[in-house]
């Protein structure tokens, strides 16, 4: 893993604004992604995890501009992307890819597959068209298609072959970065184990870093080096997977991993049941946004936004009492 960063994230935020009445008058604010840092290194995968409506799929929008921020910053090879025009920010999709959660819907049902993965090199004019067909073989080739799928439609192959015809198409254009949004979550879990070990295998041979967002704790910690956890458009914890998985610091962490089955039967684990729901994100609480379902709260959690504190190397978290 290099230790070059690949891409930085300060302080990212996007709102969507809400309109009630008549005039269409904004009255409040969805905030999606509330405040976001990090730092993504050449070379690895970078896990985001939590529970559905966290932000966690905004914010890999956000930084493909696929949404456009309401503010921060996004440096890609120390380059800030949001300040760049259309025709630059095309330029640069060649080096930053997506692979979509819904195997289904994010095919096109009247192009064939050689179509599919063939149209970046069409739309960025990278190679002549008589050159597509033996590259589009290759990628094929790379993530288990046969030859003869070429002319085959997506309705004739199942979610796996699906997502493989997605990932070639991710891979099509060798990009620096693949943001992997939930890409596992729609297979039976015999074909995720196949489709994680495929995008293993091919970050070796690429030497691609991964942005792999999922709501499944046990993926995360499988492909990850590092995970950052959101909650209500934030980050509350950031840690080497393996710290996170001995000893996480936030009690929303806890939580999670207390759910997490565990491979060995006869060791117990005491589950932490959270309680109520995820409060709007229209409607955050004041102070730290976990208080309302956390055991360990006190009267400070609901006055005062906990800051992001290395508690050991590596090892962050937001939290005015964090488990030691």
């Amino acid at each position: 893993m290099g230790n070059q960063n690949l891409l930085i994230v300060e302080n990212l935020k996007k709102y969507f604004p809400l309109k009630r009445g008549v005039v269409r008058r904004t009255k409040d604010y969805i905030k999606a992604v509330d405040g976001v840092d990090f730092v993504l290194k050449k070379g690895e995968t970078f896990g985001v995890v939590g529970e559905s409506g966290c932000g966690k799929t905004t914010l890999g929008l956000c930084i493909l501009r696929l949404e456009e921020p309401t503010e921060g910053k996004v440096y890609f090879e120390n380059r800030d992307i949001l300040s760049y025009d259309r025709k630059k920010m095309r330029r640069l999709r060649r080096d930053m890819q997506i692979i979509f959660q819904d195997p289904y819907s994010s095919l096109n049902p009247r192009k064939t597959v050689g179509q599919i993965i063939g149209e970046p090199f069409v739309i960025h004019g990278i190679l002549p068209r008589r050159d597509v067909r033996e590259r589009v073989e290759h990628l094929m080739d790379l993530v288990g298609l046969l030859p003869e799928h070429f002319h085959r439609y997506p309705h004739e192959f199942s979610g796996g072959q699906r997502q493989r015809i997605c990932v070639a198409r991710a891979l099509a254009l060798n990009p620096k970065l693949v943001i992997a949004d939930e890409p596992v979550s729609a297979l039976d879990v015999s074909i995720q184990a196949q489709i994680l070990n495929l995008l293993v295998q091919l970050q070796r041979q690429f030497d691609l870093t991964y942005l792999f967002i999922s709501h499944d704790l046990s993926i995360i910690r499988h492909i990850s080096d590092r995970v950052a956890v959101m909650y209500l458009g934030r980050i509350v914890e950031l840690a080497a997977s393996h710290l996170f998985c001995s000893h996480p610091l936030h009690p929303y962490t806890e939580a999670l991993m207390s759910a997490a089955p565990i491979p060995n039967p006869l060791r117990k684990r005491e589950e932490i049941l959270l309680q109520g729901d995820v409060p709007s994100p229209i409607n955050i609480p004041p102070g730290c946004s976990f208080h309302p379902r956390c055991r360990y709260f006190k009267d400070v959690c609901t006055r005062r936004v906990p800051q992001m504190e290395e508690i050991e190397k590596g090892h962050w978290v937001a939290c005015h009492f964090p488990r030691r």
